[in-house]
């Protein structure tokens, strides 16, 4: 079946939503937990968290699965860094409470980054997985079927080698029909998806597939998926309290990401040689231009 062509994105009205009232407080703005950052890959839950924070979210916790990588992140000390290997996964959550879990930023695939999946689809918030998270999901059905059955929102953020193992296909195949593919992905988790690429789609299972238009080849470097991870993390976080749902929170991360891209290219920034870092301090710029 030939789909329909999906429509552009266009989500950066719900910006205005973002608007902080006077007596506003952290809590308005929902607290962040990140999960991964696994030996040698701890830069991108920094990534992820960094992100976090430019976007709005009112605060920011690291559950870093590198005991080496638990301590304080000097450049970023308004992260709050955990040593995953110290607590047990339910313990944890019951202890920081967080309003927003995102999971999988160079979380690898241990047995410990698995029992943190299998805690944070079992735990009642929105939740967003990208990378390790998502393979942790490919390689195994009882993870699979809590994501399934899951009554929260769920975004799963999967690159096209991502989203080929879940297919169990390959990146070609997914690549050769990305319109066939995302809805695939949407009937197989149940979740809002959204493949990456050059002109990213995103769908959900109430929700036909929009299309980004923004967005640049200086996005092809590591680091900038963990960077959307951390953005739209935040920005559900602070839907909770701005009427923004997890659907509309995926979709104005994607753009604002993207847009962000595109604004520091505009500026002499890139194509080539553009550094998530550098992004990530792009994302505040572009949320405030559009209150």
């Amino acid at each position: 079946m030939n789909l329909p062509p999906p429509a552009a994105l266009d989500a950066m009205s719900l910006v205005q939503r973002l608007r902080r009232k006077p007596d506003a407080h952290k809590g308005d703005a929902g607290k962040v937990l990140l999960i991964g950052g696994a030996a040698t890959m701890s830069g991108a839950l920094v990534l992820a968290g960094q992100a976090a924070l430019y976007s709005g979210a009112g605060w920011v916790v690291l559950m870093m699965l590198d005991p080496n990588s638990a301590h304080l992140v000097l450049e970023q000390p308004e992260l709050m860094v955990h040593d995953a290997q110290s607590m047990q996964p339910q313990q944890a959550l019951e202890r920081i409470q967080p309003d927003v879990i995102a999971i999988g930023p160079g979380m690898g695939q241990s047995q410990l980054a698995e029992q943190w999946l299998q805690a944070a689809l079992s735990w009642s918030v929105p939740l967003v997985m990208d990378a390790d998270a998502i393979n942790l999901l490919s390689a195994n059905p009882e993870l699979l079927k809590a994501l399934q059955i899951r009554s929260y929102p769920s975004t799963l953020t999967p690159h096209p080698g991502e989203a080929a193992r879940l297919l169990a296909c390959t990146s070609a195949d997914v690549q050769a029909d990305r319109a066939q593919s995302i809805a695939a992905l949407v009937k197989l988790t149940q979740a809002v998806v959204v493949l990456k690429g050059q002109h990213t789609l995103i769908a959900s299972p109430t929700h036909d597939a929009v299309q980004c238009m923004q967005g640049n080849p200086a996005l092809a470097v590591g680091g900038t998926g963990d960077v959307l991870t951390g953005c739209m993390a935040a920005i559900a976080a602070q839907g909770l309290k701005h009427q923004i749902d997890q659907w509309q929170a995926s979709c104005l991360a994607v753009q604002i990401h993207a847009l962000s891209a595109d604004r520091l290219v505009s500026n002499g920034v890139g194509s080539i040689g553009l550094t998530p870092s550098e992004l990530v301090r792009e994302l505040r710029d572009c949320i405030n231009s559009q209150l």
